[in-house]
């Protein structure tokens, strides 16, 4: 599943360890979930998008074509 957390964490300067902080979870987590080798939990995908101020839909980008 794709996102947009590296492109808003960037454009809100907020760095990764920082993001990592807020979310509880991990810097290496982070990096994961920017370069797609790891799907959010629907717990941390919702503490991302509170934290990004967007709804998880507009964070997360689901594709048709993904297996389930």
């Amino acid at each position: 599943m794709k996102n947009r957390i590296q492109e808003l964490r960037k454009s809100q300067k907020v760095t990764q360890q920082e993001l990592a902080d807020a979310l509880s979870v991990t810097r290496q987590t982070i990096i994961s979930l920017e370069n797609g080798r790891y799907n959010a939990s629907l717990t941390l995908a919702h503490k991302a998008a509170q934290f990004f101020k967007m709804t998880i839909e507009e964070l997360f980008i689901f594709e048709d074509d993904e297996n389930l």
